[in-house]
């Protein structure tokens, strides 16, 4: 069923890679990176995406976008520019048509540093997209370029530097200047903040904050640090070795996590008090295999309220209500442990 508020739908999404050994490089078996993932991500809303590294997020991201081709499952965007606000199959969308789409959906580079060219100045780095769809006069695109640096928070005459004279926040905000440029309504934030430092991160991510209201985005926003994912989500999606295992809105899920893995997540935020003693959860072993994930629930392996019903059958995504689902045998019946809020805040008062 197809949300009327809803930007993008995604449905039993899977991006497999093979695995090719041998002279004749035969494919001996599959790296199930996405495993079959839906989502909705609403019109003007921030969606943040979270997990362990390696657990399919990025890949996730790039194949929504079409930068990787899907292995099976649908990708339905409402394009203005394509049909007029009618679904289109992104997934299946030909050649002519993807180029269009292009310009409606963009990406945000996690690096600052090897996602900028660099032998052409910030002018030919922001302005490429133009280029690409062959909109502007050399004058219209000047002053288009001049505008998107301001508008993220840099000099117009910055468009005549190079990217190695400037500092790794000053590159992702041109970075952020060069997705702006065809106007888009959708944009995957690939973990824009993790090479950043810590001062800095947050000035991006106001600045994000700042340009959804002004240029009326949409954002999937990817990450492994929960505390950035709260402070610029509307609903998270948790996801655990190319499947979601939880999906609520932020207050709700660091309130009352109802996924094992998401209460693991959170013992591991770090509080800013050396006399706050949080109760951190170790999770046993090694994240499984993508190649050969386990039977049943693929977080049983290291779950402390694994049963044998998790070794036997795949929990399903189920709807909790007000939006909120969760892929848990037992998501009913467990009292996990949220993030400790209120003792951080208590603690942080009283010194």
């Amino acid at each position: 069923m197809q949300s009327e508020s809803a930007l993008l739908q995604v449905r039993d999404l899977k991006k497999y890679f093979p695995v090719q050994r041998g002279a004749l490089r035969r494919t001996s078996a599959w790296v199930k990176a996405v495993d079959g993932i839906d989502l909705d991500v609403e019109e003007g809303e921030t969606l943040g995406l979270v997990g362990e590294s390696g657990c399919g997020k990025t890949t996730a991201g790039r194949t929504i976008l079409r930068l990787l081709k899907p292995t099976s499952g649908e990708i339905l965007f409402r394009s203005k520019s394509q049909g007029g606000g009618e679904w289109i199959d992104v997934s299946t969308a030909p050649r002519r048509m993807l180029k269009a789409l292009r310009a409606e959906m963009q990406l945000i580079f996690q690096d600052p540093y090897s996602s900028l060219n660099p032998r052409l100045s910030v002018g030919s780095i922001v302005g490429e997209p133009y280029l690409v769809q062959g909109e502007l006069t050399r004058s219209e695109r000047d002053a288009r370029v001049k505008d998107l640096l301001v508008a993220v928070g840099l000099k117009p005459d910055h468009m005549k530097r190079y990217p190695h004279e400037f500092s790794g926040g000053q590159r992702q905000r041109i970075g952020i200047a060069r997705a702006l440029a065809l106007d888009p309504q959708f944009i995957v934030c690939d973990e824009p903040v993790s090479a950043l430092d810590v001062s800095i991160q947050a000035q991006v991510l106001n600045l994000l904050e700042s340009l959804q209201q002004d240029f009326s985005l949409t954002y999937l926003f990817i990450a492994h640090d929960l505390s950035v994912v709260k402070h610029i989500s509307d609903r998270i999606a948790v996801m655990y070795l190319g499947r979601i295992v939880e999906l609520s809105s932020a207050a709700e899920l660091f309130s009352e996590p109802k996924h094992p893995y998401t209460e693991a997540l959170m013992s591991a935020v770090p509080v800013p008090d050396p006399r706050f003693e949080a109760e951190r959860i170790l999770l046993e072993g090694d994240v499984p295999s993508p190649i050969d994930p386990p039977e049943g629930c693929a977080f049983h392996p290291r779950c402390s309220y694994a049963d044998p019903i998790c070794r036997q059958e795949t929990p399903v995504q189920r709807d909790l209500g007000d939006g909120r689902s969760v892929a848990c045998h037992f998501a009913d019946t467990l009292r996990l442990q949220p993030i400790q809020q209120e003792e951080r805040s208590t603690n942080l008062s009283n010194h």
